[in-house]
């Protein structure tokens, strides 16, 4: 009995690591160590990757445990990465005629947690979104906003309307229809699981050319596949048709 509590709780126990991630994420954020707020962003990516993987692989599935996992995304997932934006544009130079309302302008970035919680709240209620995903995925919106935070601070300092222009884009792209493939796998065999290792292999590959500082460019290679997917998929269907 005592056993099977404690594998009951193992994903659970990994979904409060995310959200223990994501509040250490926030307190860095506050103090515009923007390096440390990405790696704890990037630590609560991986314990909400692995919470579902632990879930399936146990079959410690509970109503709690998925409630757990969307209050830990909101918090490492949408106000984690709203913050370091906040404080991001606390920091740039705008043009003129932004600059008398330059002190208010950082409360823009807060759009981001409230498109977050949207997305969440619609993932929770979507039973579409069981194998795939629609919308850009929480936690791949905060890794891309972490690790523009890192790598471009001299050229978002001097072109504070091109974080905004991101905020918008990135936080239309979290509720927008489309369709985008899940990386979470139930089991680790290939012809299941063909297009992550494929997305795995072009990162990696990608990161070992460009470096890990350039980690937005795996989120952005993440939208370019689905969006290939997606376009094929669709082909697909008409030909059929």
């Amino acid at each position: 009995m005592k056993q099977n509590f404690i594998i009951r709780n193992i994903p659970n126990t990994i979904t409060c690591l995310n959200l223990f991630s994501g509040c250490i994420a926030c307190v860095m954020a506050f103090r515009g160590d923007y390096q440390w707020a990405a790696y704890f962003i990037y630590i609560a990516a991986v314990f909400d990757f692995f919470d579902g993987f632990a879930a399936r692989l146990l079959h410690a599935y509970s109503a709690m445990g998925k409630e757990l996992d969307s209050l830990a995304d909101c918090v490492s997932f949408g106000v984690a990465p709203g913050l370091i934006m906040f404080s991001l544009l606390g920091r740039v130079v705008f043009p003129d005629y932004l600059q008398p309302y330059a002190e208010y302008v950082p409360y823009f970035a807060f759009i981001i947690p409230v498109f977050s919680m949207l997305r969440l709240a619609k993932f929770n209620l979507d039973e579409r979104q069981t194998s795939s995903f629609i919308g850009l995925p929480t936690p791949a919106n905060s890794i891309f906003m972490a690790s523009i935070s890192c790598y471009l601070p001299a050229f978002m300092h001097e072109h504070g309307m091109w974080l905004i222009g991101v905020t918008v884009a990135f936080s239309a792209l979290l509720v927008v229809p489309l369709p985008m493939f899940s990386l979470k796998m139930k089991n680790l065999k290939l012809k299941h699981n063909t297009r992550r290792y494929i997305f795995f292999v072009l990162s990696a590959l990608l990161l070992i050319v460009v470096g890990i500082d350039h980690l937005y460019l795996v989120i952005i290679l993440y939208i370019v596949m689905s969006l290939i997917i997606a376009i094929a998929e669709k082909a697909k269907v008409k030909k059929k048709a």
